[in-house]
């Protein structure tokens, strides 16, 4: 008996590519897939979270969105892992900045993701998870992002539950973007942690490569337009990597 289509993904394994591109925003993957992908083909629409398939320079490659958050990135990697025989996922998303030399517009490769989550209580571990991306893609797509001349950094994401935070009277964040901070991690973002758990327990390969869209310390930020339809860079080198992975 078939697992799919799941109650979330409404097509079969044939549908995507080895290598998954998922931003968090449904018209994001519509732009990656008209703008970059050759005769991309809608894949998936349940619920509006659109799925599509095409080429890059002669690599099938999907790019799905994942939606907002933990739960949501949860539910679709581990479909596309388990039950769609995808291998890679490169998360393609938008971040706020947690150091004065990270600046907006430039590119982090999530090394690692911190989480506020209660994700890795399912696994029933002994204890503290560290959930890191897969060393091939990071490796290669690091390589790429010099060769194109990318502003870039790479090391520890934190991926957060809450998009606004109850701090009782101190300034929305503060503490947190303090906190965390002073422990070195670049950025924070809503999604990579879930999808690094469930790409370890799959035994599947995981990348989320982020764009600096607001800086929790200047106070600079990008607009929705702009988070949707500028982060071409992001694009282009999650593009390239799933291209290379294919070729080796």
């Amino acid at each position: 008996m078939s697992n799919y289509p799941t109650p979330h993904i409404h097509a079969t394994p044939q549908d995507f590519g080895k290598t998954v591109l998922m931003p968090g925003d449904p018209l994001r993957a519509k732009f990656i897939a008209e703008n970059f992908l050759k005769d991309p083909k809608l894949v998936n629409n349940v619920r509006g979270v659109q799925g599509y398939t095409g080429t890059y320079d002669g690599t099938k490659v999907s790019v799905m969105a994942s939606g907002m958050g933990m739960p949501s990135m949860g539910i679709y990697s581990y479909e596309l892992f388990n039950f769609f025989d995808v291998e890679r996922i490169i998360r393609i998303g938008s971040a706020g900045s947690y150091q004065n030399d990270v600046r907006v517009r430039d590119l982090v490769l999530g090394a690692g993701a911190c989480y506020d989550s209660n994700y890795a209580a399912q696994f029933h571990l002994p204890g503290t998870y560290s959930a890191v991306a897969s060393y091939p893609l990071l490796s290669t797509c690091a390589e790429l992002a010099r060769g194109m001349n990318l502003r870039f950094h790479v090391g520890n994401l934190v991926s957060s539950d809450c998009f606004y935070g109850d701090w009782e009277g101190v300034p929305q964040g503060l503490q947190a973007v303090s906190a965390w901070s002073k422990m070195g991690v670049l950025a924070v973002e809503m999604e990579s942690a879930a999808l690094y758990m469930n790409a370890a327990r799959a035994g599947k390969q995981a990348l989320a490569i982020c764009t600096i869209s607001d800086h929790l310390l200047t106070g600079e930020c990008t607009s929705a337009k702009e988070r949707q339809e500028s982060f071409t860079d992001m694009m282009a080198l999650a593009l390239k990597t799933a291209a290379a992975m294919e070729k080796e």
